[in-house]
């Protein structure tokens, strides 16, 4: 079993938002899902190397090393309906696109929508230095060193107004 010591930086990243965080019985069960995928993984009958698991119990971050085999259109879509069963089962939402999750003075994952980055600035439940997830990251390298940005630091820097 591929552990994530094991992959290359250059590894593939998919990373998935919840819209909500998972108990930590519903974590530990997507988990064991996702480690019995990422084993049975493959692309074209070839095996990937591949890793994946629940972080800050709220994103779903799968990983394949591309130096041994390229994640192709089929094994992508396998992944997405791994997804896709996670959502339906724990009720969640993957796929909101709209909304930015960050962490707060206390240390909690919190979410709010890109259209309220300003009311949110307004009320000081953010600040620029507010660390947000940037879950367009796409590869182990980039996941180890942008996944978590200070807001200003972010494309969502352009949706502030300065006043």
């Amino acid at each position: 079993m591929t552990t994530y010591n094991d992959l290359s930086d250059t590894s593939r990243v998919w990373v998935y938002q919840a819209d909500r965080n998972f108990t930590e019985k519903e974590e530990q069960e997507i988990n064991q899902q996702i480690s019995i995928f990422v084993v049975e993984w493959a692309a074209h009958g070839a095996a990937l190397k591949a890793y994946g698991r629940v972080y800050h119990n709220r994103f779903v971050a799968l990983f394949v090393d591309q130096s041994q085999a390229s994640a192709s259109g089929c094994s992508i879509d396998s992944s997405v309906k791994l997804i896709r069963m996670l959502e339906e089962k724990y009720k969640v939402d993957f796929f909101d696109r709209m909304s930015v999750t960050y962490i707060d003075e206390e240390n909690q994952i919190k979410s709010f929508k890109i259209k309220d980055v300003n009311a949110c600035l307004e009320t000081g439940a953010i600040n620029l230095e507010t660390k947000v997830f940037n879950n367009l990251v796409d590869t182990k390298a980039k996941f180890e060193s942008e996944w978590m940005q200070s807001l200003k630091d972010t494309w969502l820097a352009t949706k502030i107004k300065v006043s």
